[in-house]
């Protein structure tokens, strides 16, 4: 295959996601949806159609495949290292006030919508499949790495464990992820109208919530970034993944894999790390300009990336 056919093939995976998300900074600048909007749609697909697009992805698929125990064990390990390097980074690097927003907006992806639309763009339900069981063990690892370094840079802030003890165990996207590997682990039937029904809903899933994204961003937010904001949006974008993805195929993991792992470590910073950076008193706007500037920028730097690694071989 030639360069400029990889190319398209990288475009034809990559853009018609953040051509979504593009969309929906339109819409939100031509007054055609608002916050109310943003918020509603948010919730119907963090509580509803996310976790139906989870339980119809690993109960329709191969358990065998979508557990793969070395990729699992990989991307546990991986996260837990960049979180750990990355800290080391920030005490030398950043400022001591800016430092736990700083980790956190660096490692924390939105693996729950962009990671899993790539994941099905680039492998269909294998990706889907893979990227569920993915993204439960992330949403885990994620909230508790998170309230550690932010509340290690804060002091005066009083941390409820078991407040966010409760929040991971009852999170729907964590659930279903159980629920639904529980499920085609038992080998239970399910009916055909639950399994079709669950499909329709589903599929509100991506569009719904990548345009809630571009509705959501703060495109101001870019004119305040700094070179602290700049920093973490590298490491996040670049650094990141392409460490992740070169340890992953010198320990021989297999080309789909490898695209797997790229997808999940180079995705953009999760909006959910802006919310808990302001529940806990930190610097939101830091916060919400990472947010930002990874969003707009994953355009390019996925889709180079994709592009190089195909180019490569590799995935």
């Amino acid at each position: 295959m030639n360069l400029s056919a990889i190319f398209i093939q990288t475009l034809d995976v990559t853009l018609p996601v953040f051509s979504l998300v593009f969309i929906g900074i339109g819409m939100r600048s031509a007054g055609w949806i608002g916050e109310d909007f943003v918020s509603a749609a948010s919730k119907i697909v963090f509580k509803g159609s996310m976790p139906a697009l989870i339980f119809v992805s690993i109960v329709g698929a191969d358990l065998g495949e979508a557990i793969r125990p070395a990729m699992i064990l990989y991307f546990g390990l991986a996260t837990l290292a960049s979180f750990v390097l990355i800290w080391l980074w920030a005490i030398w690097r950043v400022p001591e006030i800016q430092r736990g927003v700083y980790v956190q907006g660096a490692f924390r992806c939105n693996g729950g919508i962009v990671g899993l639309a790539l994941a099905q763009n680039m492998y269909g339900d294998f990706g889907l499949a893979v990227g569920s069981v993915l993204l439960g063990e992330a949403l885990l690892m994620y909230n508790v790495l998170a309230v550690i370094v932010l509340s290690w840079y804060q002091p005066g802030q009083d941390t409820d464990w078991r407040s966010i003890s409760r929040s991971v165990a009852t999170n729907p996207l964590i659930l279903a992820t159980v629920i639904s590997v529980f499920v085609a682990a038992i080998g239970l039937p399910m009916p055909k109208w639950i399994m079709t029904t669950g499909g329709y809903f589903a599929q509100l899933t991506l569009p719904l919530a990548l345009i809630c994204i571009g509705g959501a961003l703060s495109v101001r937010a870019l004119y305040d970034a700094r070179g602290v904001a700049f920093s973490a949006a590298t490491v996040k974008m670049t650094i990141l993944p392409g460490a992740a993805v070169i340890v992953g195929w010198l320990l021989g993991f297999a080309p789909r894999e490898l695209g797997m792992m790229f997808v999940f470590f180079a995705c953009p910073t999760s909006a959910a790390s802006f919310i808990m950076v302001e529940a806990m008193g930190g610097d939101a706007r830091l916060a919400a300009n990472i947010v930002a500037l990874t969003t707009l920028a994953a355009s390019v730097t996925m889709s180079a990336g994709i592009f190089v690694l195909r180019v490569g071989g590799i995935i």
